[in-house]
């Protein structure tokens, strides 16, 4: 394809869509309002999985398998191209009680995938450095084996380099002020750093999503949540797996790092962190990994995710306007899902056959 495209932010999705619209030889411009790759997919956990993957609808885990297996050959890519590894590494997931085990285990039969039961506590059963404790009525936890993380800070830097090589024209501190239309199409994009023409334009702000489209928006839910973290560094890691407990999750890094996380929280754009938010998640993290009383916090932030229902996003053409897409609303799972979005969204811009049924993501504008 030889269009010039607008992509409206430069997070995780908006450049895995540059990328796959610039492989197609397109010419893209990226709009970032802030510093390219600084918003929610830096700030996020990078763990390739919803956290317990049957608690969530087929529309949200057939988008998170596809894309995972797409993740190696993806990161070999970028780590050639860029000089950066992405740290791509399978470290599997452990579910600690209380947890749904029927369901967990017809889920992950249906669907072949692999699952296990451990026991929690002691080196030998779960490959651990260090005792994990978890509940006082239950020693046992749910494996997958297979689930992979990737450190999502290196992701994004190695992306942007790709991006650059390949002709992308990234502009920073650039806010998007009007989507100027006529005759059911953009005219161009108005912004702080001047007026843009393009063929085609494709909104990617994560939870400013709806703000850009303004009145364009119809009924779209795309609203900011906030989630916090903390960081603590270790010399060698002291777990290899992923923890998940309900809705916190601890992941090491390969060079001491752990991360913890992640609050939610509906508080409109406040990206502040809050004693309260890093007293929760150190409490619950030290009850699981009791060396962490020994160990001081490191950093603590926050971001705010693109939440829509059901954690479904929005990759589609506008209704109305014919030249205007949107690729957002992945909630808590923009990095697992981005390879796959930007191919849903590059396939629907080109006509090109879609590799599943991809009505489910074009139901978010909701103009009936």
């Amino acid at each position: 394809m030889k269009q010039d495209v607008i992509v409206i932010g430069a997070g995780i999705i908006g450049l895995a869509t540059a990328e796959r619209l610039l492989l197609q030889g397109a010419k893209v411009t990226i709009l970032e309002r802030n510093k390219a790759g600084e918003e929610s997919s830096w700030a996020g956990g990078g763990i390739l999985s919803p956290l317990c993957p049957w608690n969530y609808s087929d529309d949200v885990t057939r988008l998170t398998s596809y894309s995972v297996n797409q993740f190696p050959a993806w990161i070999s890519v970028l780590h050639k191209a860029s000089g950066i590894d992405p740290e791509y590494e399978i470290s599997g997931m452990l579910i600690l009680p209380p947890y749904d085990v029927e369901s967990a285990q017809q889920w992950c039969s249906k669907r072949k995938i692999k699952i296990e039961r451990r026991g929690i506590l002691g080196t030998p059963s779960t490959g651990n450095n260090i005792e994990i404790h978890a509940s006082s009525t239950c020693d046992r936890a749910l494996f997958l084996p297979d689930i992979a993380q990737v450190r999502n800070p290196r992701l994004l830097r190695a992306l942007l380099s790709r991006v650059a090589q390949l002709g992308g024209k990234i502009i920073e501190s650039c806010t998007v002020n009007t989507l100027k239309t006529a005759h059911k199409r953009i005219q161009s994009v108005i912004s702080s750093c001047g007026e843009f023409i393009a063929d085609y334009t494709i909104v990617s702000a994560g939870a400013w999503s709806k703000e850009v489209l303004g009145k364009h928006a119809l009924r779209l839910d795309i609203k900011p949540i906030k989630g916090q973290m903390l960081l603590f560094k270790f010399d060698t890691p002291p777990v290899h797996n992923i923890l998940v407990q309900h809705d916190l999750y601890i992941i090491p890094r390969r060079d001491g790092h752990l991360l913890v996380g992640s609050t939610l929280e509906d508080v409109g754009f406040d990206k502040q962190t809050t004693i309260s938010a890093h007293d929760n998640l150190l409490i619950r993290a030290q009850a699981i990994l009791p060396i962490l009383h020994e160990m001081s916090v490191k950093q603590h932030w926050a971001g705010l995710r693109p939440a829509s229902p059901d954690n479904i996003p929005t990759i589609a053409r506008h209704p109305l306007i014919r030249n205007l897409f949107i690729n957002s609303g992945h909630f808590r799972y923009g990095v697992t899902m981005a390879p796959v979005s930007a191919e849903i969204l590059v396939n629907e811009i080109t006509s090109a056959p879609q590799p599943f049924d991809a009505t489910p993501y074009q139901m978010g504008w909701n103009i009936d």
